[in-house]
Parts: structure tokens; sequence; C-alpha cells
């Protein structure tokens, strides 16, 4: 008979399997509530001083900021359901509520950058008087307010994409601050008012390609995809070398969110595995060769004789 183990949770079902450590984005909240609060502040400076001085380029900085705001919020409220417990209905609970929560992050993020860039457009013939004094002093408190968020996300945008999602918007808050710096800077020295129509321009084109790349990311885990840097072909030869094991099939990987990937798997093992009432044993050095070289805690095997396949219907090399 076909053997099932899934290998976090030691043969138990999928509704207790693998919701006990939480997600990436839930590991560092405190780091993105501190984010959110600095980012509100600095959207409220950056309105007050676009309307004062009359910048498009700063207005365009604080629309970009608020998005931040939003995305960092979705973010929490999403990495707070995701560690609501799994239920019969909701095997895997709702930890892809942070995925859903990116997406909308990143669509926000592109439509900002679509408006900024059409505003600016429109600006370009009549680019109106700017206050240079109020322009520079706002836009230098932004940039070291996002300096400051960029260094508190820094390390955890490499295990979550809302993480990411937030440390590239506020990367580019970065580069828009230093934008609106130097465009100050331009328009006081030299009197060239379409140097903010300018700066403008730059930020919406930096933020467009990076809500693109973020979207592509949620798209593929959307579509359970392969988990990026996980090679199926390394997965497959690491199974087959397992003592007992006759063959593979049906291997599949994919991301359930950020920092927790997924594999199921069909293995053939051969005729002394099962006479000798072995499968334990092979389905423990299954999971400890996927633990050790790939990284993987939430993995389900199916163990099955030779033969056995054509029996299965429809499947997947």
């Amino acid at each position: 008979m076909p053997d099932v183990r899934d290998g976090d949770a030691g043969g138990g079902d999928a509704v207790s399997a693998g919701h006990h450590h939480g997600t990436a984005t839930h590991r560092h909240r405190r780091r993105l509530v501190l984010v959110l609060a600095i980012t509100l502040g600095v959207v409220g400076l950056q309105v007050v001083g676009g309307l004062v001085s009359g910048s498009l380029a700063l207005l365009a900085d604080a629309g970009h900021m608020l998005t931040d705001a939003t995305g960092v919020a979705i973010a929490l409220v999403a990495s707070t359901l995701a560690t609501r417990p799994a239920t019969k209905a909701r095997t895997y609970g709702l930890q892809r509520a942070e995925i859903l929560a990116a997406l909308a992050n990143a669509l926000l993020l592109g439509a900002l950058a679509v408006w900024v860039i059409v505003e600016a457009v429109g600006r370009w013939d009549d680019p109106p008087e700017v206050a240079t004094g109020v322009m520079l002093t706002v836009a230098v408190v932004g940039a070291a307010a996002n300096l400051v968020c960029l260094l508190l996300l820094r390390d955890g945008q490499h295990e979550s994409l809302n993480l990411r999602g937030a440390y590239l918007e506020v990367l580019g808050d970065l580069v828009g601050s230093a934008a609106v710096v130097v465009a100050g800077i331009v328009i006081a020295t030299t009197g060239y008012t379409r140097a903010d129509v300018i700066a403008s321009l730059a930020i919406g084109l930096f933020i467009l390609p990076r809500a693109w790349h973020l979207l592509r990311e949620v798209v593929d885990v959307l579509l359970e995809a392969t988990p990026r840097g996980l090679d199926l072909d390394a997965v497959r030869d690491h199974i087959r070398e397992v003592p007992g094991v006759v063959d593979v099939h049906d291997l599949h990987a994919w991301t359930i969110t950020s920092g927790v990937a997924a594999l199921s798997v069909h293995v053939v093992v051969d005729e002394e595995c099962i006479d000798r009432r072995r499968p334990g044993e092979v389905l423990d050095a299954l999971d400890g060769c996927l633990r050790a070289h790939f990284a993987m805690e939430h993995c389900t095997f199916q163990l099955e004789p030779a033969g056995h396949r054509p029996h299965e219907g429809a499947h997947h090399d």
C-alpha cells in the first residue's frame, strides 16, 4: 500500500502542519510598525511642504511615501491574519494573505508611478514657481527618515515579499528625496523651474520598474511556480540517492507565503523496502535529506511500489 507522510508534521494532517513558527513578515513586525510611524510623519510634512512650496516633486514623493505607509499597514494586518490557526476549510490558514497584501502594494506603487509621470508631463510647458527653501528643508528631512527606514528593513527584505516591497518603496523614496534636493538646488542657483518637473519624472520612472518586479514575484507565488533558487533536478537526484529509492515522479514545489515553501513527491521504492516493512526508515532519510540540502521543512512523500504509477491517472514527471 502507498505510504504517505508529511515531513513537517511527522504524519499529522495538513491542518496542523507548519503553522506554529509564524511568517517572515510577522517576525519583523516591530520594525514595520516603526517604519509606518516614521513614514506617516514624513508624509504629513511633505504634503504641507509641497503645497507651500509649489513643488510637484515634493508632492510626488509624499504620494509615494503614502503608498509606502498603506503597503506597510496592509502587510501588518496580513501578517496578523497569517498567524491565525489553520482550519479544515483553510488548511494553510490565512498565510496567503501576505501575498495578497504584496499584490495590492505592487498595484498601488505602479498606479502612483503612472500618475506622477502624467502630471509631470502636463506641467512641462508651464512649470510653476517653487519656494526652494521650504522644498529643500522638507526634502532633506525626508531623505534622512527614508535612510532610517531603509536600515530597519534591510535584513528582513531577504525573507519576506512584503518586507521586500516595503524596502524597495523606501529605496525609491530615498532616491526621490535625493532628486528633490538636487532639483531644489538647481532652481535656487539657476532659476530653472523645470528641474522640479524633471525630478518628478525621475521619481515616476524609478518607481515603475520596481513595482513591475514585485508584481512578477507575487504572480509567481500565486501561480505556484517553483520557489526561486530551488533546482528540482537537484532535488530529484538527491531523492534517488536515498537507499531503497528506485525512482521519483510527480515532484512539485511551491511557495505558500514568504519563507514558507512546500514540496510533494511520489517515491517508488524497491521490493525489499516493502517486504521488510522499512518505509519509515526511507521516509526519515528523505525528510532528513531535503531538510539538510534544500532547507525544505514542509514535505509530503508518497511511497509506492514499482508498477503502481499506471493506476494514478494523470501525472507529472
